[in-house]
């Protein structure tokens, strides 16, 4: 599994620290922002990223996490949730088969970060009787 990681300028401190923290948990991570770039471009770059193989998974940062999570949800077949606490992190994982989340850096601070970003990585999707409605997620634009 390889962690993709982007952010615009405003969530490129957040994005450092988190990539920074991944690294050290032994994580492969793949950083995809670029900094001249805004959250559309810089989200949809990830996603790609993330759709490269079945086992990657995307966090993007922002100021809010909103305009991100837009994006993503917008790729046919890409579950993404907009996140600011590890249990979301790690359900949305678990039962929604997300493969992107979003974080906003004007809401998340370090520390917590860190535990949203490994409760999200660390999860398993479950399966079972979840499936009907990832299906039907991923039937939608």
């Amino acid at each position: 599994m390889t962690i993709i990681i982007g952010a615009d300028a405003q969530g490129h401190t957040l994005k450092n620290h988190i990539k920074a923290f991944l690294i050290k948990e032994g994580y492969d991570i793949k950083d995809v922002s670029e900094l001249d770039k805004d959250f559309v471009d810089n989200t949809l770059a990830v996603v790609k990223a993330v759709n490269e193989a079945r086992e990657n998974l995307g966090i993007m940062i922002d100021a809010y996490g909103a305009g991100s999570f837009m994006v993503a949800t917008k790729i046919k077949g890409m579950i993404a949730a907009e996140v600011s606490d590890e249990r979301s992190a790690y359900m949305t994982r678990q039962h929604n088969n997300a493969r992107v989340i979003t974080i906003g850096s004007e809401i998340v601070g370090q520390k917590l970060a860190e535990n949203i970003v490994k409760a999200f990585v660390s999860a398993q999707y479950d399966g079972g009787r979840h499936q009907i409605r990832v299906d039907m997620l991923n039937k939608m634009a």
